[in-house]
C-alpha cells in the first residue's frame, strides 16, 4: 500500500469517527453534560480519531497546517492518561464544536 493509500485509508476512517461524534452527540449540550454513557462513548471515539490523525503522513498535515495536529495528539494523550476523571467535558464539548468542524472540512477535501 503507497502512502497515499494509507492516508486515505486513515482519512476516511477519522471521518467516520467524526460522524459518530456528531451523532452521539447530535448537538445537544444538555444531554451531553448529563449522560456519563454519552461522554464515556464520545471520548473513545475521540480516542481512536486522534490516533489516526497521528498516523496521517507528514505532506497531508503540512498540507493542511492550519489543524492544530500537536493539539490532537495532545489531546488523545490526555484522553488516554487522564483516567481518574480529570477531563473537562466543557473543554471536549469545545473540541467537538470548534475544532472538529474545521479538520473535517480539511479531510473532506482529501477524501476525494
Amino acid at each position: 500500500m503507497t502512502g497515499k493509500d494509507r492516508d486515505l485509508v486513515y482519512v476516511r476512517h477519522i471521518l467516520e469517527c467524526l460522524e459518530r461524534v456528531e451523532q452521539y452527540s447530535g448537538g445537544n449540550s444538555e444531554r451531553f453534560f448529563t449522560d456519563t454513557m454519552l461522554q464515556d462513548a464520545v471520548l473513545r471515539v475521540l480516542q481512536v480519531m486522534a490516533e489516526s490523525c497521528q498516523r496521517l503522513s507528514p505532506e497531508i498535515k503540512t498540507a493542511h497546517e492550519y489543524i492544530d495536529w500537536r493539539g490532537i495528539a495532545g489531546f488523545r494523550n490526555i484522553l488516554v492518561h487522564d483516567y481518574l476523571g480529570g477531563i473537562d467535558p466543557n473543554l471536549v464539548w469545545q473540541v467537538i464544536n470548534e475544532e472538529l468542524p474545521a479538520l473535517k472540512k480539511a479531510l473532506v477535501q482529501k477524501k476525494r
